[in-house]
C-alpha cells in the first residue's frame, strides 16, 4: 500500500509540473499572436504611441502583434475585455492615467485595474500644455494668471470629456488661482482644439502628443505646461509650477496584461519593452511627440500604478469632479 500510495503522489507531482509547463509553454509559444488592446479610438495619440511599440516589439519577440481599437467608456470598455481575457499573457492592454483616475469617477466598474490586470512596464510620461486661443490678451503664464485671478473677460476651457487630464489640470489651475474658470466638456479632444482656434473656448490644457504640431503652426499659444520641470519638446514653455509651487499633473501611459498570466511570459514582455524604449529610433519619436519615455521593471510599475491610484483619487476630490 506504502508503494501504491508513493507511486500515486509522483505522478500527481509529475502532472503538476507538466500542468504549468503547458501554461508556460502557452505563453511563450511564438506562433501564436500577441493582441494589443488600444482602448481608445484609432488615430488618436494613445494609439500612435501603440503602434510604434507593437511594430518593434513583432521584431523583438520574433512574434506577431495584433493592434485591436476597443474604445469607449473613457477606456474602461478596453480594459474590461483584457481584464476577462484568456491569463496565458497573450493578451495586452495599452494603459494610460485615465485607468487610475476612473475607479475615482465610475461607481460601477466590470473590472479592478490592480486585481484584474497585472502590469508590465510603464512607457512614457506625457506633459499637458496649456494653450490658448490665438487672439487671447496674454502671451505669457503670468500675464495669464493675472487675467485668471482678475476675471477680465470669458475664460471657458475645453476637455474631452469629464474627469479627463485636461478636465482636472483646468480644475486644478483654476482652483490655485481662485478664478472663474468654466469647464466645457466635449465627446473628444479634437471637437474641443476646433472650438479653442474658432474662438468659442479660449483655453485647452491638451497632451503634447496631440498638440505639437497645432502649436507650431501659430494656430494657439503655449502658455505653460503641467509638468514641474521644462520639456525637451518645449524647452522655453514654463512650468506652471513656477507660478503655483505644487502643481502638476503629469500623464503617462504603459503595458498590463490579464491577471494569472504567467511570470515568464510578463517578464519576456517587459525586457522585450525595455530594448524597445532605449532604441534611438523609437526615443527620438517619443521626443518629438512631446513625450519623455520611461520604462519600469513589473514591481516598479505596480508600486507606481499603486501611488497613483491615491494621487488621482486626492486631485479628483479636490477639483470637485462627480463621479459618474
Amino acid at each position: 500500500m506504502k508503494k501504491l500510495n508513493r507511486n500515486v503522489v509522483v505522478s500527481l507531482f509529475a502532472l503538476t509540473v507538466l500542468s504549468f509547463t503547458s501554461i508556460d509553454s502557452v505563453a511563450q509559444d511564438t506562433s501564436k499572436p500577441i493582441t494589443l488592446v488600444v482602448p481608445f479610438g484609432s488615430g488618436g495619440s494613445t494609439d500612435i504611441t501603440a503602434r510604434l511599440l507593437a511594430d518593434k516589439l513583432r521584431i523583438e519577440l520574433g512574434q506577431t502583434i495584433v493592434v485591436e481599437n476597443k474604445g469607449g467608456a473613457a477606456g474602461n470598455i478596453g480594459a474590461a475585455q483584457v481584464a476577462r481575457a484568456t491569463p496565458d499573457g497573450l493578451t495586452l492592454l495599452f494603459i494610460t492615467s485615465t485607468h487610475v483616475s476612473n475607479p475615482s469617477l465610475y461607481k460601477n466598474l466590470s473590472y479592478d485595474v490592480m486585481k484584474d490586470l497585472t502590469p508590465i512596464s510603464r512607457v512614457a510620461f506625457l506633459p499637458n500644455m496649456l494653450v490658448v486661443n490665438k487672439d487671447f490678451p496674454a502671451n505669457t503664464l503670468q500675464e495669464f494668471v493675472s487675467y485668471v485671478k482678475e476675471k477680465k473677460g470669458p475664460m471657458n476651457y475645453g476637455s474631452s470629456g469629464t474627469g479627463t487630464s485636461q478636465h482636472l489640470a483646468g480644475a486644478l489651475f483654476n482652483n490655485m488661482a481662485g478664478g472663474g474658470m468654466v469647464h466645457v466638456p466635449y465627446k473628444g479632444g479634437g471637437a474641443a482644439v476646433t472650438d479653442l482656434m474658432g474662438g468659442q473656448i479660449q483655453l485647452y490644457f491638451g497632451p503634447a502628443v496631440e498638440m505639437v504640431s497645432i502649436i507650431e503652426s501659430g494656430r494657439v499659444k503655449v502658455l505653460g505646461v503641467t509638468t514641474k520641470e521644462r520639456t525637451q519638446r518645449f524647452p522655453n514653455v514654463q512650468p506652471i509650477n513656477e507660478i503655483f509651487p505644487g502643481y502638476e499633473l503629469l500623464l503617462w501611459n504603459g503595458i498590463m496584461t490579464t491577471a494569472g498570466s504567467p511570470t515568464g511570459q510578463i517578464e519576456r514582455v517587459n525586457a522585450a519593452l525595455q530594448k524597445v524604449l532605449t532604441d534611438p529610433e523609437v526615443t527620438k519619436k517619443i521626443y518629438e511627440q512631446g513625450s519623455i519615455p520611461a520604462p519600469n521593471s513589473v514591481s516598479d510599475f505596480k508600486l507606481y500604478m499603486e501611488s497613483e491610484l491615491k494621487k488621482w483619487a486626492a486631485l479628483i476630490k479636490l477639483s470637485g469632479v462627480t463621479a459618474q
